[in-house]
């Protein structure tokens, strides 16, 4: 089926979720020394604030994951978008280091089911041959909304005082509550779920729309080949973990813990890192991250163009080679202490982020095409919260490397470590997916 309307707006919809996902994890990253000082937090405490978030967003994957297989990726979608919103609200309005805490936490439970959910839902709507560049140019939202964090905020610092700054930047998080209300009889089911749970009319009436609108507009439709029988048997939450899928499940979540410790432990402590360590103005410091991310989306955007002829074991291996090559000089750079200047932070940086964030959008659509209809949603759930397991840990570990006699040199070398195993393991057990169909995917 070629682009229509409804993907349009799935595409728009679920590209709003999706950006800001990333917004708000960087909002809370690009102000953290704002919100230590005004609320009178210290470091350890710091970390465990930005912990919060990751701790909700593992129980919302886990939590809300049955449910999109049960009822549906469309209603756990918006239900998550609009908990996210309520609870941005409510973190803005925080009193004390423990509320805002709380309202993190409450607000993760929403983001841990909105992205990966949305994942699925576009992933199972595009067509197979170009599936690898609508998924990526949808998730250069992710990336967009990383630096539109790092601009906002440069703005905000220059504008108002450090408090009102990061509340105005938590409370910017309430957007997808109205968005969740637009988009509510907007936003279509995934027909292949439909089929999946014997709704077979309403997927019928989806696609009877698509087709009537893409002959309208004068394109052909393919010749249909002949039909897979659906497959309706019900979601076994073990079933990762059967022998058909247990390979692909450790795989996959060694990609996200790896890929996501790396990338938000980096991205989170790396404008604490050029203030405190490199002496920049927040505000200055906000504008570097957004530099960054730019060049993340330039990188996004070629990956988008050339995954479905290059393949994802192409892309995926090349992000944790640079990330791993970088990681190493940062070691060897960081060894004799000549890294104090915000430059040298920014440039032993660069490789490390560019290489897992290379490998972080195309996890959202490798993790769909590993996984049947039946358990796509719940699998890419799973999966994810692995993510979030990685960024609960990195910001503690991190805190507690640099304070250690090792320092950034520390830093580095656990980066290195991580990837490596990342790499091996996807090397050795990760299947190439580009251009073929998901029924054929998922045996």
């Amino acid at each position: 089926m070629p682009f229509t309307s409804a993907h349009r707006r799935a595409f728009q919809i679920l590209g709003t979720g999706t950006f800001f996902d990333s917004f708000d994890t960087v909002a809370l990253a690009v102000t953290l020394t704002a919100v230590t000082s005004t609320m009178h937090i210290g470091l350890g405490d710091a970390g465990l604030l930005i912990s919060a978030g990751y701790v909700g967003q593992i129980a919302g994957a886990l939590g809300l994951g049955w449910a999109g297989e049960r009822y549906g990726r469309r209603p756990v979608f918006l239900a998550s978008m609009a908990l996210f919103g309520v609870a941005a609200l409510l973190a803005a309005g925080a009193w004390s280091g423990l509320s805002l805490g709380l309202f993190r936490l409450v607000q993760g439970i929403g983001l841990g089911a909105e992205v990966p959910v949305a994942a699925a839902l576009f992933n199972e709507l595009v067509r197979g041959r170009a599936r690898g560049r609508s998924v990526m140019l949808y998730e250069t939202s992710f990336t967009l909304g990383n630096m539109a964090a790092s601009l906002v905020a440069a703005a905000l610092f220059g504008l108002l005082h450090d408090e009102a700054t990061w509340r105005t930047m938590l409370a910017l998080g309430a957007i997808p509550l109205f968005v969740a209300l637009w988009a509510r009889p907007r936003l279509v089911e995934s027909p292949r779920f439909l089929i999946s749970r014997g709704r077979t009319a309403e997927a019928e009436t989806l696609v009877t729309a698509m087709e009537a609108e893409t002959l309208r507009k004068g394109r052909q439709l393919e010749p249909v080949e002949a039909p897979i029988a659906p497959d309706t048997r019900p979601t076994r939450l073990a079933e990762i973990f059967s022998t058909q899928y247990l390979r692909r499940t450790m795989m996959i979540w060694t990609v996200w813990f790896t890929t996501y410790f790396t990338l938000w432990g980096l991205t989170t402590w790396l404008p604490s890192l050029l203030v405190n360590e490199g002496g920049m103005h927040p505000a200055t410091a906000s504008l570097a991250s957004a530099g960054l991310q730019a060049v993340n989306v330039v990188l996004v955007v070629t990956i988008a163009l050339t995954v479905d002829r290059l393949g994802r074991r192409f892309w995926i291996t090349l992000g944790y080679a640079v990330s791993a090559l970088g990681a190493a000089m940062g070691a060897l750079v960081t060894w004799s202490g000549q890294t104090q200047s915000p430059g040298g932070l920014i440039a032993l940086a660069v490789p490390v982020l560019l290489g897992v964030n290379a490998v972080a959008p195309i996890a959202f659509m490798y993790t769909g095409e590993l996984y049947p209809t039946r358990m796509r949603a719940w699998g890419t759930m799973a999966a994810s919260s692995f993510r979030n397991v990685g960024a609960v840990l990195a910001p503690a570990v991190i805190g507690w490397v640099l304070d250690g006699d090792g320092g950034m040199a520390a830093l580095y070398l656990m980066f290195l470590t991580t990837l490596v195993v990342g790499l091996v393991v996807f090397w050795a057990f990760g299947p190439e997916t580009a251009r073929r169909k998901l029924e054929t995917l998922a045996s």
